[in-house]
């Protein structure tokens, strides 16, 4: 941290002061430079304390009374299938594989930021690989050396899981989803081996490199606010736009965060939350819905659920996708930045 110049002399009693406030754990703003004379910090520094205190210019400090100690980032991979439907090509136009190494890359760059911001938090990786080729497993484990890590491969054609989907009258795309709901099943099986947060993504997610960061700090200052376990959401999802739902906002370390009822299956919440609502996960990657994720949906009625403003990540869908591309980001700048 660079240490603060400030041109103004501060006086004998003021520095007197200035030690009593650091003594006791209170922070004092100069309105005249932004400068934070206790902390020896300006308003362009991190302000907030990791699992002591979240603070923002404007709206003041909150106390954590909800310490993150551990990140599980558990991440659902398949570069044989592009996607399910096969019928609709990403944005980009590129292999399957392409959008595998190009998440996976983001999410080291962001766990890498994570642990610089919050250095005593535990992070985790853990590959659910189902179908995807040996030499494709090969480089995209390669881009998580230095990580602690875990490979889990399932065989698509010898599944002990068998799945209910729905009747598509395409045999492909039905087996497509069988093998996708196996992968979403194992990931809630194994999260119950998690200590305390647990991040569920797919492989078409590309993330800004404050995204976990930026996550964490906001579980932290949220369920401290409100004194209960919750969802966090890292992409801010364009269908959420077509309807005026009640939404309330919140302002999180560098974004804003409002709440909503509706996500994908990339989600963030606790182990807690987790154990609580296991057997509505397991039933949801058992019997296919319309939409897949209504149990999830239904769990969000009951707890809290927020997505940030603007998008912490991209989910890499069609172009003309409900689902896909989240508003007010530059996506082809995010996409070019994790060039393989």
């Amino acid at each position: 941290m660079k240490e603060i110049k400030s041109s103004k002399k501060t006086s004998g009693l003021k520095k007197i002061f200035i030690k009593i406030c650091r003594l006791l754990g209170y922070e004092l703003i100069d309105q005249s430079t932004l400068e934070f004379p206790v902390s020896n910090k300006n308003h362009q520094n991190q302000l907030s304390i990791p699992g002591k205190r979240s603070f923002s210019l404007g709206s003041g400090e909150t106390l954590i009374t909800r310490k993150v100690k551990s990140l599980d980032i558990i991440l659902k991979t398949c570069t044989s299938t592009h996607l399910v439907s096969q019928n609709k090509k990403r944005i980009f136009e590129k292999e399957k594989l392409e959008y595998t190494l190009r998440s996976i890359k983001s999410l080291c760059k962001s766990a890498s930021e994570l642990k610089k911001k919050f250095p005593d938090l535990l992070i985790k990786f853990l590959i659910i690989d189902i179908g995807s080729e040996e030499i494709h497993r090969n480089k995209y484990l390669s881009l998580l050396d230095g990580f602690n890590f875990e490979l889990k491969k399932l065989d698509k054609d010898n599944l002990n899981f068998k799945p209910k989907t729905i009747d598509k009258n395409n045999s492909e795309i039905e087996k497509n989803m069988s093998t996708t709901m196996a992968s979403i099943h194992e990931s809630f099986i194994q999260a119950k081996n998690c200590n305390d947060l647990i991040y569920f993504v797919e492989d078409d997610y590309i993330h800004k490199s404050e995204a976990l960061a930026e996550m964490v700090f906001a579980y932290e200052k949220f369920s401290s606010i409100f004194q209960k376990e919750i969802f966090l959401l890292s992409t801010d999802y364009p269908y959420l736009y077509k309807k005026l739902d009640n939404s309330n906002v919140l302002i999180g370390e560098n974004y804003h965060w409002r709440t909503v009822k509706e996500s994908l299956l990339t989600f963030l919440t606790s182990k807690e939350l987790l154990l609580k609502y296991h057997n509505q996960l397991i039933e949801m990657a058992k019997n296919e819905s319309n939409p897949f994720e209504k149990n999830l949906h239904s769990i969000y009625q009951k707890e809290l659920c927020f997505s940030p403003v603007p998008s912490l990540s991209i989910h890499c869908a069609n172009v003309n996708s409900v689902f896909g591309l989240s508003p007010n980001v530059d996506i082809k700048k995010l996409w070019n930045e994790y060039e393989i």
